[in-house]
């Protein structure tokens, strides 16, 4: 492993053709669901992965104003993503929503807030503008 970097891991295990668990070093389990929209019950990894940088940038956001001692009432924010529709389908856009209830916050400040979270502090965000090594080692039991 390389200088200044934190090993993190995830395993998911098949539980049918397109329904999958994932779990991480603590134990937390998530499921991860590939089936048609009328018997789906949780997100796809794409949507998982716009909630994740929702989730990123929210979090970095808040903990943002809270050192600037500014009051958050509510954060919602959402990503809506244009995908290909060929494969691979990656994201070619994605585009942030913030919604902040704050009795001193501007939208100006928010605006920056959010763009210092994107740009500087979220790791989902960072994964996404940056060239990711993929690898793979194939283990057959």
């Amino acid at each position: 492993m390389k200088k200044n970097t934190i090993s993190m891991k995830t395993i998911v295990r098949m539980i049918e053709d397109e329904l999958y668990d994932a779990e991480n070093e603590n134990g937390n389990h998530l499921s991860i669901d590939m089936r048609p929209p009328e018997i789906k019950q949780s997100l796809s990894p794409p949507e998982m992965l716009l909630s994740g940088l929702c989730a990123c940038i929210a979090v970095d956001v808040v903990s943002i104003l809270k050192k600037k001692r500014k009051t958050v009432n509510d954060l919602v924010t959402e990503a809506n993503g244009i995908r290909r529709r060929e494969h691979p389908r990656g994201f070619t856009y994605i585009m942030t929503k913030l919604t902040l209830t704050s009795p001193d916050t501007t939208e100006e400040e928010l605006l920056k807030v959010s763009q210092l979270a994107m740009d500087n502090y979220c790791t989902v965000a960072s994964t996404l503008n940056s060239e990711l090594e993929l690898s793979a080692e194939i283990i057959k039991p």
